[in-house]
């Protein structure tokens, strides 16, 4: 099968690889879909990932093509979206319910081969079953959904909030929509992207600019979230937090990222500074919303590239153009 590799730091190839074997609780799926994502551009770069090369590639969703001999709950030709995280569920944290925070945590298309492929493997249990209403290829949206969903978990948001998002990329596009279900009195949205900002502004903000002090909020936002990785922006964003007010790191930022805090004010003004790790006990939800219409696949995925072409898909995603990127084998 054809399969995108990053073979080295820096060098990603289309290649034919071996055909994958399921294990005893494990399906092929044949992609429909496979999204990319800021994780990718880190696997890119020798972060993340223990060892290279890996076929990357954990946003995506296909068809049932092969079955374990102990899979019951699956039938060739389902349909799934696939949650790509990996638990022991022995460790310490596993047993505490933080499975994201697993002592031996693993992912397909970070640790293990992934869907920027013609054909993955996955545990049976990671697969979720698409309604008849939904596209396949659209599902490869439901694993960076699912990943704002827990988010909001991390946020335990009250109603009423005044939100600021940094970034309207995929993630902060998504952030923004849930933002507005979850009963946000305001949400603004902060990008240096013009094309993307203009799409924030297509979903519905109560402000949006290049700059926050162009918003008119000097009092600060009740929720402040990163979802650039940028160290500018999340030193900016530290500033804009109200009084008893939560900044959430939701953004992947790159190993060395410095910002600096100011711990007196975090006492006296009783500022929360917490981050998002993924997916944990959101997989399911965020298909549930997914179904039911939370987001528009039209608006968030810019564009359908080959698999072939996945090199230059990578180059395009980290120039910044576009929104969501797929590839489809």
């Amino acid at each position: 099968m054809k399969a995108a590799v990053i073979e080295t730091v820096g060098k990603a190839v289309v290649a034919e690889v071996p055909d994958p074997t399921p294990g005893p609780r494990e399906v092929v799926v044949e992609v429909a879909a496979c999204g990319l994502c800021g994780t990718d551009l880190h696997i890119l770069q020798g972060e993340f990932a223990p060892t290279l090369p890996v076929i990357p590639g954990h946003e995506f969703a296909g068809e049932v093509v092969g079955l374990g001999s102990a899979v019951t709950e699956l039938a060739l030709g389902d349909r799934v979206a696939v949650d790509p995280s990996l638990y022991c569920f022995e460790c310490r944290h596993c047993r505490n319910g933080h499975n994201n925070m697993c002592e031996r945590w693993a992912a397909i298309g970070v640790t293990t081969a992934g869907g920027a492929a013609q054909y993955a493997v996955a545990p049976a249990a990671n697969c979720v079953k698409l309604p008849d209403h939904i596209r396949t290829q659209d599902a490869a949206l439901v694993e960076p959904l699912s990943c704002a969903v827990r988010g909001y978990d991390v946020l335990q948001s009250r109603l009423g909030a005044h939100v600021l998002i940094y970034g309207s990329g995929t993630m902060g596009l998504m952030m923004l929509e849930l933002a507005k279900r979850t009963g946000a009195a305001s949400v603004d949205v902060v990008d240096i992207n013009a094309d993307r900002l203009a799409t924030a502004r297509r979903l519905g903000v109560s402000g949006s600019a290049a700059n926050a002090d162009e918003l008119d909020r000097p009092q600060g936002w009740d929720v402040v979230v990163d979802a650039t990785g940028n160290a500018a922006a999340i030193q900016d964003g530290l500033g804009r937090v109200a009084k008893a007010g939560t900044f959430l790191q939701f953004g992947v930022a790159d190993y060395a990222t410095r910002v600096t805090i100011d711990p007196y004010r975090i006492y006296n003004q009783e500022i929360t500074i917490t981050g998002s790790m993924a997916v944990l006990h959101s997989f399911e939800r965020a298909a549930e919303l997914f179904a039911g219409g939370v987001l528009d696949p039209e608006v968030f995925i810019s564009d359908r590239m080959p698999l072939v072409q996945y090199p230059e898909a990578l180059d395009q995603f980290a120039s910044g153009v576009g929104r969501k990127i797929v590839v489809v084998p």
